[in-house]
C-alpha cells in the first residue's frame, strides 16, 4: 500500500506543543502560523502524562480542542504517539524498567527517554497508549500523519541491566544458532573468554581492560535492533487503525549520533524524517547540511524525505550556543530542500518559557513578531510556497560514497592502530572536494546495487563482509572506478583480522600489499611528492600490479607509495593510503572523477553551491551563495526563478551576495 503525506507542496511547520501555554494563547498561535505559512505541525511528542494522568485513566479532551483547532484553521497534524516521556506514575508502578548505565548505575526518571528498550512493561504501556491514540484519531481530519516516538536512542540507546542481558542472550541465539559458532565469531578463546552457557554472557559493562571486540560489535548491532522492534510494535498498532495513513519517526543524522543502523531502518519508514543540527564549532556547517541531506536522501531510496526539525537559530546544548547569522536561516532550509526535503519544520513553534529546552531558538521566538527571526520565518514560508512545484523531484548521481554503520562502530572499537582515525572525519575530507565542485553524491550500502554509478568511494570501509566487498571490487572489474581510503577492508563482519596483509578484502583489486602499519602521531607530516603532505596515517605499501601515484618525501616511508592507481578487470581501482592535505586531496579526487567521466552540475564560482533537483518536466537548479559574494551563473534560456517568478531572459542567473535562487529549466 503506497503511503504519501497529503499536505501539498513543500509542508511547513514544526513542533507545536500548546500544552505548555494557556488555552487563550492557542488562538494567538494559528492565527499566527497562517500568517508564517504553516501547512503541518507535530503534536503530542511529550504529552503522556497529561493525555494518561494515571495508569489506564486518559484524557483527550485538550488534545481533542487542539487538533479540532488546527483543521478549522487548515493546518495538517502529524500526530506523535508520547512514548519518548514515559510519566512518572510509570516508573513509581515499574522501577524495573528505568536504564541502567555500563557502570552498574540505574538512572533516574526526570527528563525524556529515561527507560530500558528491553523492558516489557516500558513496551505494554507504549503500545496501549499509541492504541489509545489511534482508534480515537484514526479518522480525525487534521491528522495527516503518525510521528512514532521521538529520536530513538538520543538518551537511551544502551541499557545495561539484567532484563537488556538477557533479550540480548535471545537476539545472540538467533544470530548464532549454538555457543560454538558465538565463541569462534567472537574469538573467546583470547583472554579465556570462552562461554560454556548463554546464561553466562552480559552486556559489555564496564571492565577491566579492553573489551572484546565483536562483543561491543554484536551489542551495537542488538541496540539498535531493539530499539527497532519498538518503533514496529508502535506502528503496528498504528496501521491496525489506520492502515492508509503514513507513519515516520525522526533520525537524527548529522548530530554525530551513530547509535542506530539507519540502514535497517529506512526500509520500515513510510516516509523517512530527520532531525538535524548545526554544530557551533563548525565554521563549514553548511557542509554538513550537505552531507547529511545526501545520506537522508539515499536512506529513503533516493525519494523526497522529510526534515522533522532544525533550528531558527541557536540550540541550547552546546557548551556555547551560536545565534545564525542574517540570511543562514534561509541558506539552511532551502539547502534540505535542494538535497530532497519535500518538508521543512523546526524545532519548535513556539519558544518555551520553563524547562529544559527554555533557551532553544523557535519560529516564535521569546521577543515575539517584533524580531528578525519572525520576520525571516514569514519569509521562508513565502518561498516554501513559491517552490510547491519542486515537491516529489528527485535527484541523480553518478558517484557514490559508500557508508556502513557496523564499519563505523568496529573502526572505532579501542585498540585500533590510532584513536584519531574517526569515520565521519575520513567521509567528510572526501565528501567535502566533490561538494565544492558541484558534483552530485549519492551514499550507498557496501552491498548495494551499483550498477548507475561511475566513481565508487570508500573513504573509510574498515569492516567489510566477502559479498560486500566482491561487490565493490566487481564493480571495477567491470569498468567502473573505484576509490579506496587507508585502513578498509582490515576486518570481516565479526572484526577478524583479514590475514595475508593489508588492505585485505582489497588487495587484489588495488593491486597493492602492505605489511606494516605507521599512524602518524598528531600533528606529525609526511610531505608528498608533488608538494602536499600527508597525516593521520601511513603504512608500508609495496606494489603488487598497481602503479605509484603519490609517494612520501619525509616521515616513517620516505619513498613508499602513498596513493596507487591499478587497472583491474575493465575499470581502476585507487588505492589512497593516508590523509593528504585538504588541496592535494581535492586535486586527486578531480582526476579520480575527471578519468571517471564524472561532470559537475553546474560550474559556480567559489563558494556557490550547486544543487540539481529533476521533476517529470523541469530540473530544479539551486544555487546558494555561502562566501557572500554573489555571482552569475549560466542557466537554460528559457530557466524561470521560482522564488521570484522572474523569467531569465539573458542565459544567466545572479545569485545575491548571501542568498539563494531557484531555477527552473524545462527539459
Amino acid at each position: 500500500m503506497s503511503r504519501s503525506l497529503s499536505v501539498p507542496g513543500i509542508a511547513y511547520g514544526g513542533d507545536y506543543n500548546p500544552e505548555q501555554w494557556p488555552e487563550e494563547v492557542w488562538a494567538e498561535d494559528v492565527r499566527l502560523m497562517r500568517e508564517a505559512g504553516v501547512t503541518m505541525v507535530s503534536v503530542g511528542i511529550f504529552s503522556w502524562a497529561l493525555l494518561e494522568p494515571s495508569e489506564g485513566v486518559y484524557d483527550f479532551s485538550r488534545m481533542d480542542r487542539v487538533l479540532d483547532l488546527l483543521h478549522a484553521n487548515g493546518i495538517a497534524a502529524d500526530l506523535a504517539t508520547p512514548t519518548a516521556a514515559p510519566p512518572a506514575w510509570f516508573f513509581r508502578a515499574h522501577p524495573e524498567a528505568l536504564p541502567v548505565d555500563h557502570d552498574g548505575r540505574t538512572l533516574s526518571y526526570g527528563s525524556r527517554q529515561t527507560f530500558c528498550p528491553s523492558s516489557p512493561a516500558y513496551r505494554a504501556a507504549a503500545l496501549r497508549i499509541a492504541g489509545e491514540l489511534a482508534r480515537r484519531y484514526a479518522d480525525h481530519p487534521a491528522v495527516v500523519m503518525w510521528h512514532v516516538h521521538n529520536e530513538y536512542g538520543c538518551h537511551n540507546a544502551e541499557c545495561h541491566c539484567d532484563t537488556s542481558a538477557a533479550a540480548f542472550r535471545v537476539w545472540l541465539r538467533a544470530r548464532y544458532e549454538n555457543l560454538d559458532a558465538l565463541n569462534d565469531a567472537w574469538g573467546t578463546a583470547f583472554w579465556s573468554q570462552w562461554y560454556y552457557d548463554w546464561d553466562e554472557i552480559i552486556p559489555p559493562r564496564s571492565t577491566g581492560a579492553v573489551p572484546n571486540p565483536t562483543h561491543r560489535l554484536d551489542w551495537r548491532r542488538f541496540c539498535s535492533d531493539a530499539l527497532l522492534s519498538l518503533y514496529e510494535a508502535e506502528r503496528g498498532v498504528l496501521r491496525k487503525a489506520a492502515p492508509a495513513q503514513p507513519a515516520t519517526t525522526n533520525f537524527m543524522v548529522g548530530h554525530s549520533f551513530d547509535a542506530l543502523d539507519y540502514w535497517r531502518w529506512a526500509p520500515e519508514l513510510d516516509i523517512v524524517s530527520n532531525d538535524h543540527y548545526l554544530r557551533s564549532t563548525d565554521p563549514e556547517s553548511q557542509i554538513d547540511i550537505a552531507l547529511s541531506g545526501d545520506l537522508v536522501r539515499s536512506l529513503a531510496g533516493g525519494r523526497p524525505w522529510f526534515l522533522m526539525e532544525h533550528s531558527t537559530g541557536a540550540v541550547n546544548w552546546q557548551p556555547v550556543n551560536r545565534a545564525k547569522n542574517p540570511r543562514e536561516l534561509r541558506r539552511n532550509a532551502l539547502a534540505h530542500v535542494a538535497r530532497g526535503a519535500d518538508g521543512i519544520a523546526y524545532f519548535q513553534w513556539r519558544a518555551a518559557k520553563a524547562g529544559a529546552e527554555q533557551w532553544h531558538s523557535a519560529m516564535l521566538p521569546h521577543a515575539g513578531t517584533d524580531s528578525r527571526i519572525w520576520q525571516d520565518v514569514v519569509a521562508l514560508g513565502a518561498d516554501l510556497k513559491a517552490l510547491a512545484e519542486v515537491r516529489g523531484s528527485t535527484a541523480a548521481a553518478e558517484v557514490a560514497v559508500v557508508w556502513d554503520w557496523d564499519a563505523k562502530w568496529a573502526l572505532e572499537l579501542p585498540s585500533q592502530p590510532s584513536d584519531q582515525v574517526r569515520h565521519l572525519d575520513l567521509v567528510r575530507s572526501w565528501y567535502e572536494p566533490l561538494w565544492r565542485s558541484g558534483i552530485a553524491v549519492d551514499f550507498v550500502r557496501p552491498d548495494a546495487d551499483l550498477s548507475s554509478y561511475r566513481l565508487v568511494l570508500a573513504p573509510s570501509l574498515y569492516l567489510v563482509d566477502d559479498e560486500s566487498a566482491a561487490n565493490l571490487t566487481d564493480f571495477a572489474a567491470r569498468g567502473g572506478t573505484l576509490a579506496v581510503g587507508f585502513h578498509s577492508g582490515a576486518v570481516d563482519e565479526n572484526c577478524h583480522v583479514r590475514l595475508g596483509g593489508y588492505p585485505g578484502a582489497f588487495r587484489e583489486a588495488l593491486g597493492v600489499r602492505t605489511d606494516e602499519l605507521f599512524p602518524l602521531l598528531p600533528g606529525e607530516k609526511a610531505d608528498l611528492t608533488g608538494g602536499g603532505t600527508a597525516s593521520l596515517w601511513t603504512e608500508r605499501v609495496r606494489l603488487a600490479g598497481a602503479r605509484a601515484v603519490t609517494s612520501y618525501t619525509s616521515g616513517p616511508l620516505p619513498g613508499v607509495p602513498a596513493v596507487t592507481r591499478h587497472a583491474y578487470g575493465t575499470g581502476t581501482a585507487w588505492y589512497v593510503a593516508t590523509l593528504p592535505d585538504a588541496g592535494t586531496l581535492a586535486a586527486l579526487l578531480d582526476r579520480v572523477c575527471a578519468e571517471a567521466g564524472v561532470a559537475s552540475v553546474r560550474v559556480t564560482p567559489e563558494g556557490v553551491e550547486a544543487v540539481l533537483r529533476r521533476g517529470e518536466a523541469a530540473d530544479y537548479l539551486f544555487l546558494v551563495d555561502h562566501r557572500g559574494a554573489g555571482a552569475e551563473v549560466p542557466v537554460a534560456a528559457d530557466a524561470v526563478e521560482l522564488l521570484t517568478g522572474e523569467p531569465l531572459k539573458g542565459g544567466t542567473v545572479t545569485v545575491p551576495p548571501g542568498g539563494v535562487v531557484v531555477v527552473r529549466e524545462p527539459r
